[in-house]
This record gives C-alpha cells, sequence and structure tokens, in this order.
C-alpha cells in the first residue's frame, strides 16, 4: 500500500511548509491577451496575438491542530510571512529598497505547480479554544506563475515512469469501489485508494474532492 502523499509548498530557499490536509480541489487558470482596434463603419477586426499572461493556482487548504490544543497560526504565520519583502533573496539590497517576495513551488505527490508568487491571500480563523487561541483555520490562496513552466510536471521527469499518479475529481454519487473499478477493472481495490488518500470513512466522499490514484502496481 502507499504511504499518503502529504501536500506541501517549498519556499524558494528549501524549506518545506506543511499542509496539514490534502485539498479538496485546485484551480489552474492561463489567459492570452489578443486585440484587435474596431474602426468606425467596420465589423468585427481580426484578433492578433498580444503575448501571454501569467497562469494562476487556486487552491484552499485547511488546518486544524484540536487534537493538540497547539496555536494553528503556527503553521498559517509560515505562509502568511512568504508575502514579505526577503532580502536574503540573490539580487536583493535593503539599502537601496529593491527586494521582493520569494516564489513558491506546491507538491502534492506527482503534482508539482509552476514556480509562482502568493499573488493573494485570504485567512479565516474558524475555531479557538475557550483562552482564545485558534485552534482552526481555512486559507485561500492563489499563486501567480514566476516565470515560463509547465502548470505541473512529473515527480522525476527523467524516470521515464510511463504511470505517474493521476487524479480524479469526485462525481455526485461515486463509491471508492466504482473509482477503483474505473481504473483498475476490480472494485476490490478501494482500499488501496482509502489508504492512499487518508480516508477513513469510504461512505463519506465530497463531491468536487480530488483523489490520487495510486500506480497500477500498487
Amino acid at each position: 500500500m502507499a504511504d499518503v502523499e502529504k501536500a506541501f509548498l517549498e519556499t524558494e530557499s528549501g524549506d518545506r511548509l506543511p499542509c496539514l490536509f490534502n485539498p479538496a480541489q485546485l484551480a489552474i487558470s492561463r489567459s492570452n491577451s489578443w486585440r484587435g482596434d474596431s474602426m468606425p463603419g467596420r465589423g468585427v477586426p481580426r484578433l492578433r496575438y498580444a503575448g501571454a499572461q501569467s497562469g494562476t493556482m487556486a487552491v484552499e487548504l485547511f488546518f486544524d491542530t484540536t487534537s493538540d490544543g497547539s496555536d494553528v497560526s503556527t503553521y498559517t504565520g509560515k505562509i502568511l510571512d512568504l508575502m514579505e519583502v526577503d532580502y536574503t533573496l540573490p539580487g536583493a539590497d535593503e539599502a537601496s529598497g529593491e527586494g521582493r517576495p520569494p516564489y513558491v513551488t506546491f507538491h502534492w505527490g506527482d503534482l508539482h505547480s509552476f514556480k509562482a508568487v502568493i499573488h493573494q491571500l485570504d485567512l479565516t480563523f474558524t475555531y479557538f479554544s475557550s483562552t482564545g487561541t485558534p485552534l482552526r483555520a481555512t486559507m485561500n490562496l492563489v499563486l501567480r506563475q514566476y516565470e515560463k513552466s509547465n502548470a505541473f510536471g512529473r515527480q522525476n521527469p527523467t524516470s521515464g515512469t510511463p504511470d505517474p499518479h493521476r487524479v480524479h475529481r469526485v462525481q455526485p454519487g461515486e463509491t471508492l469501489d466504482r473509482i477503483a473499478a474505473k481504473y483498475y477493472g476490480d472494485s476490490t481495490r478501494w482500499r488501496a485508494l482509502a489508504v492512499a488518500n487518508g480516508i477513513e470513512d469510504p461512505l463519506a466522499l465530497r463531491p468536487g474532492a480530488l483523489l490520487s490514484i495510486p500506480r497500477s502496481e500498487v
């Protein structure tokens, strides 16, 4: 059986910031610029390509420390800090005000995002201890592409593995055994899916959730 793959953010300096729970979904957005000059008395103009825009990835992260009572901001604060200017990065100069926040990469098993900066962060604390310590939070991140790259890359591009982990979006009414039958041709393989995704109750699948589908040899 495969170990549960936990998502994490990797910073430009190589630090790993763990996501306590894997996200339910990821949203990738790309756009190109096209221009057409309107002319009086003319019809629809022919468009001309004016360049690509940086891609974005939106992800909702969930943090919960109710099991040990620790402050959940220990985890969320490290991600908040990634929006601050880091003068230790190459080319930065605090004296002249030359600096930027670091880029990050989102990893989840075989999924790897493009290098990105945190474009927007919305953090909501949703549960507190009796003393006011935040114990549960949701964080909506919008990552914006930092440089040219693929939206997602394989875990090891040189390995030549023909069948990397796939991702399946749960549809209303779907069950693990049906999903196992779809990918493996064997409904009894549902346990492999449950273990790979940390699912304790196979009857409580959320429509829209993303499941990692381990390689067929698992």
